[in-house]
Parts: structure tokens; C-alpha cells; sequence
């Protein structure tokens, strides 16, 4: 479904990206990982066209997406998050939600003209499969941490997409919060039919999860392959793992 072929991206002179590769396939899960600064949100960045790779290409499935700006990006299928929550904290967890759906369905300019009829009962039912139905007219920004980022992925599924990128969906959440937010992100991928590519930097949550895991280190990829032979990769336990993991 997706594939980084050799890319590269410089900022001055730092080397964020430097020979990225990456293949995920339809239904996956697949994490990247490595240290900080070693280009994991860079690569989403590039994937997701709100950077443009110096080098390299990126194919979705087979369409070369590269050069291709954001919006457009995102109508061939791929959503994503952030680090950083990115919600209307001053509407409701309902409007968030409805308006990726009537953005995805082409109308935007409804947004103030008659909103409230249009796309209810898909909007609805996003916030009933992430769990967040309950609380459609709480203010987002009144949400725990957890809910919050729970509620982009909401605004994420609202694009109907085929691939879904979590950069650091758990990051800041208890280990309770964490736990919820994986299990919800499994269940949305066998539920929906979603290819789910995710950056994470909790180790325990990679193992569990992913299918496969990509390394990256100082902007390239050191590796992609299964769980248990990325633990046992030599130049992975050098470079990141310190010697080993127990996961």
C-alpha cells in the first residue's frame, strides 16, 4: 500500500531523512522507532506532503505521492495525528468530528449553513466506534489528555481513509490511558479494514502491537522486519536498544 524508496530530506545542513525505506502492506500494522532526532516525524511529515522529499519517492498504492501537497494527499486515502493533540478546543467533540466528514464529503462551505443536518448519523458513528458518543457535546477542550487525542483520531477516521499514521498516539497518557488507546487502535484497524503505520517510543506498546517495525537511526532505516528479529538485530541493539529488550 505504501512505500518510501530511498528518500532524503536536509534541513541546511542536518540530514533529517537520509536513504529512508519503508514498505507497508494492506492491513498492517507497522511502527517506526529510534532515538530522538532520528527522523521518525520528518518521514510522516514527508509521507503525509506537508514536506517535499530532496530525494527519493514515495508510492501509495503505486501512485507516486511525493510532490503531491497535503489536501490532495489526504484524498487519496491517508489521515494522520500529531504529537500534539491538533483540535477545535473550543467546539464541540461533535463539530470536530463532522467537520472532517463534510470536509472529506466536499462541503466545507455548509460548515456555517445548515451544519447541523448534514452528516449526522456518520458522524455519530465514528464517535460510537472510538468511544467518545458519550460525550459528543462536551467541549474538546475540556477533555482529559487521553480523550483528546482519542477524539483526532476520531477527526482522522472522518477522512474515511485506508492508511492511518499515529505519531506518538500515546504520548503524555497513563499506562491505563495507553492501554485503552492501543486496544481502540487495534479494534479500529480489524473493524474498519484500516492500514495503520504509527510512531511510538514506548517499547512495550511497539512489541504488542506492531506486525512489523521499521528502525530508523540518524535519518536512515536500519532495519524492517518482525518483532522478534528486530530484538535479535545486532546493529538495531547498538544503535538504540542498549544491548537488547525485554518486551
Amino acid at each position: 500500500m505504501l512505500e518510501v524508496q530511498d528518500v532524503y530530506k536536509s534541513f541546511d545542513d542536518f540530514k533529517a531523512v537520509n536513504g529512508a525505506c519503508l514498505k507497508v502492506e494492506k492491513g498492517e500494522l507497522v511502527a517506526v522507532i529510534g532515538p530522538n532526532g532520528a527522523g521518525k516525524t520528518t518521514l510522516f511529515n514527508l509521507i503525509t506532503g506537508q514536506l517535499k522529499t530532496d530525494m527519493g519517492n514515495i508510492l501509495f498504492k503505486g501512485k507516486d505521492i511525493s510532490r503531491m501537497p497535503p489536501y490532495r494527499i489526504c484524498k487519496q486515502g491517508i489521515s494522520r495525528s500529531f504529537q500534539i493533540a491538533n483540535i477545535y478546543t473550543r467546539l464541540s467533540v461533535f463539530r470536530n468530528v463532522q467537520v472532517s466528514v463534510l470536509s472529506r464529503l466536499g462541503r466545507s462551505n455548509t460548515l456555517f449553513k445548515r451544519a447541523r443536518d448534514i452528516a449526522v448519523s456518520e458522524t455519530n458513528e465514528i464517535l460510537e466506534s472510538v468511544g467518545l458518543l458519550k460525550k459528543a457535546q462536551y467541549t474538546a477542550g475540556v477533555l482529559s489528555h487521553g480523550d483528546q487525542r482519542t477524539l483526532e483520531i476520531a477527526i482522522a477516521l472522518g477522512n474515511n481513509p485506508e492508511l492511518l499514521i499515529l505519531d506518538e498516539p500515546t504520548a503524555g497518557m497513563s499506562p491505563e490511558e495507553t492501554a485503552a488507546t492501543m486496544a481502540l487502535v487495534q479494534r479500529t484497524a480489524e473493524t474498519m479494514g484500516l492500514t495503520i503505520l504509527f510512531c511510538e517510543h514506548d517499547m512495550e506498546v511497539v512489541f504488542n502491537v506492531a506486525q512489523r517495525i521499521m528502525v530508523m537511526h540518524q535519518g536512515r532505516t536500519l532495519v524492517q522486519d518482525i518483532p522478534e528479529a528486530v530484538k535479535k538485530n545486532k546493529e538495531v541493539q547498538e544503535a538504540y536498544l542498549g544491548g537488547g529488550i525485554d518486551a
